[in-house]
């Protein structure tokens, strides 16, 4: 599918794009809330400062996908792949990323507050002040993660992983169940 496309019939208010192939597309800044985008192959996307918020991208496929500044509020983000993305500055609080895979991901300063990470994979992602302030990370593999700076007050860690975790620094706090 062609990013005009997509744009265009997006405008016309139609929201279901299921299993889509925008593989490598430029949809910089553009405004996608609500969109179906479940299935869809996004790898190597540049959603850079997109408005995805409210969107379904369930078991969509966001390998290396630049999503920095971007929104993806409330969004359904379930067994989304996100490995190697760029989420930088991200807002994806109250996202529900269960199952996501977001092993090398970058999220230096995503707002992933109030976000469902339940058995995540975030092995060797950069969370380097990343808010996860009442987070459920039950599940979760944090092994290798860079946590420096990040904000980790009332977050669930029930059955985490997070044994070599770089938590070396006073200001993060695994504070929560």
């Amino acid at each position: 599918m062609q990013t005009k496309e997509l744009i265009r019939r997006y405008k016309r208010q139609e929201l279901d794009f299921t299993g889509a192939n925008l593989h490598k597309a430029n949809l910089k800044a553009v405004n996608l809330t609500r969109i179906n985008l479940s299935k869809a192959d996004l790898s190597g996307a540049d959603l850079s400062e997109a408005d995805l918020s409210g969107a379904c991208l369930q078991q969509a496929n966001l390998t290396n996908a630049d999503l920095s500044h971007s929104s993806f509020v409330g969004a359904n983000l379930t067994e989304i792949n996100l490995i190697g993305a760029d989420l930088t500055d991200a807002d994806l609080s109250g996202a529900d990323l269960s199952g996501a895979d977001l092993r090398y991901a970058n999220l230096y300063g995503t707002n992933l507050s109030g976000a469902n990470l339940t058995d995540v994979d975030l092995n060797g992602a950069d969370l380097n002040k990343a808010d996860l302030t009442d987070a459920q990370l039950a599940g979760t593999d944090l092994s290798v993660a860079d946590t420096e700076g990040a904000s980790l007050q009332n977050a669930c860690f029930n059955e985490c992983e997070r044994k070599q975790a770089n938590t070396s620094h006073h200001w993060v706090s695994w504070s929560g169940s």
